[in-house]
């Protein structure tokens, strides 16, 4: 619980460290962090929070708000703002192709997947310039939620050509457990990871706030031939997941 004697402003309020609503956010990090204030804790209302501090509503309100994008916090439609829950993060190392299923199996987690699209469809200029298609071919689209432990964790869209995936219906869990049946399994990917604030409706899929942090990841896979398999953009939960690659040095 957060007490009047936690936000008191002598004990974190100085007038030369900076902009307030930086110091209120970065007390109440600290206190997140150190888990002084637990994940589900609930948090005083902004005006509470100002009356008690007398700081405005107004700066209290870029504080939370800034917290709220971090994930450190969430807010609840009708129930106020809470400490986000603690999530355990995945290392996903960058030097293996491994699909979604392998990683979390790996790992002893339950995956399931809600399907957001499955089918054949023309395939948009992007599509067809990567996966190297003629013009107005059609492509083999999957779109899933992928959850793991029942915890939604990221959002797959991956392109296939036909030849590759002539029926995108026969994909129920793993994509690559078929590809490998059909001896069509890709060896190599490039990758491309940007990081970003999720839209309403990639957030609202993944359970976390709008705006919170995310990565978006385009991978191009290919055969041992150098054909294209797969084109696919994910978005991941930034407070879900860790990339981690190993560097040497060359020479």
């Amino acid at each position: 619980m957060m007490t009047k004697e936690f936000l008191d402003p002598q004990h974190w309020l100085t007038p030369q460290s900076g902009p307030r609503y930086l110091q209120l956010r970065k007390h109440l990090e600290r206190a997140i962090l150190s888990g002084e204030l637990a994940p589900d804790t609930a948090l005083p209302s902004e005006r509470e929070i100002a009356q008690i501090t007398g700081l405005s509503r107004d700066t209290v309100r870029k504080a939370v708000e800034s917290l709220v994008a971090d994930g450190r916090i969430i807010q609840r439609r009708g129930s106020g703002s809470f400490v986000a829950p603690k999530m355990e993060k995945v290392q996903q190392s960058l030097s293996q192709l491994t699909s979604f299923s392998e990683d979390m199996a790996q790992r002893g987690k339950k995956v399931e997947s809600v399907w957001l699209e499955r089918g054949i469809f023309l395939a948009t200029a992007q599509e067809a310039d990567i996966l190297q298609l003629l013009e107005k071919a059609s492509v083999a689209r999957i779109a899933r939620l992928r959850l793991a432990d029942g915890v939604p964790l990221a959002i797959e869209r991956a392109s296939l050509p036909l030849d590759i995936l002539p029926n995108p219906l026969i994909v129920e869990t793993s994509l690559y457990e078929i590809l490998a049946q059909r001896n069509l399994r890709p060896v190599r990917a490039l990758q491309r990871i940007s990081a970003g604030n999720l839209g309403q409706e990639d957030a609202a899929l993944l359970q976390v706030e709008e705006g919170i942090a995310g990565l978006a990841i385009e991978r191009t896979s290919y055969l041992a031939t150098g054909q294209v398999v797969e084109f696919t953009k994910s978005i991941y939960r930034g407070d879900a997941y860790d990339f981690v690659a190993e560097l040497q040095i060359s020479g």
